[in-house]
């Protein structure tokens, strides 16, 4: 524990939250950012996110190869305003489900509860941030009483979901999402969890226990007996199903780390585990400032990720990396997607449907494991 909270009386000085409040930026369609991206950006990374953006307006959203499109999201995006390219996404059926760190989610819920976040600066004297009682991200600021009465609505949703069992985190972002949009009506427009809810889009998150939701979850077993807990295996499961249910598969992912993995590793958990040969994705879009020579996930490549079974080898001329940072180059490949042709189709609203595609997913699992034990007593 620190030797006195944030925000204890002490030297005044001159205020920090006089920045302009940020706020989630909605691309509208820009004819001019279009120009810019096929005439302007003509090689290096400037060229590669051109090809990302190409190849999801050309490819991904062909409707003859009819792609569930999982999105991914790694860094702190929504603090910095990002959410709203997601929002914008989701409402227009342009992504089927989300994989995103709880901290991207617990921000979110700033938003949706009308807190402030600040543009600020990152040379700020961070013991003074402290004597004020003032969090920083980066160049993000914003009171230390947003964090606690955050807090104080997650634990409050919890008892009043009434949430006893285990659940996937999709099922618990989902009723989140409702009590957000009964409880504040309008959030949808600026709060992903919202957004997402109301568009029956699912959110996962790989990691859980890894973030301020996560804490106050904990808080919920401990102090109030409460049984709810996050269950992996239903979350691994329903991506699973996602995956074989889909013509074709295809992501965009933002940064990398776990929830780049959590998407990526649906199709060996199919051939692997479940000996269902699904043949790897079809399509893949990754921005990120991460290095392959690092040897970590977030940096490896699409062609890595054929060795694995991730990725269909016959595909690999379409799939594109580009080195940018997501803050730059997500909200300019929403504005070029949203400003095409193919901005919008139907919602698949997997939210709701997540127990009959684990049921087919369980049924055809059934029907290999069953073809596998007949092929072994007749070798014999």
């Amino acid at each position: 524990m620190p030797y006195r909270a944030p925000g204890s009386p002490g030297v005044s000085r001159p205020p920090l939250l006089s920045g302009r409040p940020i706020h989630y930026y909605r691309p509208r369609g820009s004819a001019d950012v279009r120009h810019l991206i096929d005439e302007g950006f003509q090689a290096f990374n400037a060229a590669r996110l051109g090809e990302a953006c190409r190849n999801f307006t050309d490819r991904m959203l062909d409707p003859e190869h009819d792609t569930t499109i999982g999105l991914t999201m790694a860094g702190a995006l929504t603090p910095a305003g990002l959410g709203g390219c997601v929002v914008e996404l989701m409402s227009r059926g342009l992504v089927d489900f989300v994989i995103s760190t709880g901290a991207n989610l617990y921000h979110d819920l700033h938003y949706a509860l009308n807190f402030t976040l600040h543009r600020g600066s990152p040379f700020v004297d961070d013991v003074q941030l402290y004597d004020e009682g003032i969090i920083r991200i980066y160049d993000v600021l914003f009171p230390a009483q947003v964090l606690l009465e955050t807090d104080a609505y997650v634990r409050d949703f919890l008892v009043r979901s009434g949430l006893n069992e285990p659940v996937s985190t999709a099922e618990l972002h989902y009723r989140m999402g409702r009590d957000l949009l009964e409880r504040h009506p309008g959030c949808e427009e600026h709060s992903v969890l919202a957004a997402a809810a109301a568009a029956g889009v699912p959110i996962y998150t790989s990691s859980p226990g890894d973030s301020s939701i996560g804490m106050n979850l904990a808080y919920h077993e401990l102090m109030n007996d409460s049984r709810l807990m996050v269950d992996p295996n239903r979350d691994v499961n329903e991506i699973c199903a996602f995956i074989l249910a889909g013509r074709k598969n295809g992501c965009v992912i933002l940064g990398g780390g776990s929830p780049k993995n959590f998407y990526l590793q649906g199709q060996p958990t199919l051939w692997e585990v479940y000996g269902i040969p699904k043949g790897g994705n079809d399509f893949f879009i990754q921005i990120t400032t991460d290095q392959v020579v690092w040897g970590g996930l977030s940096g490896a490549t699409p062609a890595e990720a054929v060795s694995w079974g991730k990725v269909n080898p016959g595909v690999l001329p379409d799939t594109v990396v580009a080195y940018c940072d997501s803050t730059i180059a997500f909200p300019l490949f929403c504005e070029y997607v949203v400003a095409s042709e193919r901005n919008r189709r139907p919602r698949r609203e997997l939210v709701h449907r997540r127990a009959d595609l684990v049921r087919a997913l369980k049924e055809e699992a059934s029907r290999v494991q069953q073809a596998t034990a007949s092929g072994a007593t007749g070798a014999e």
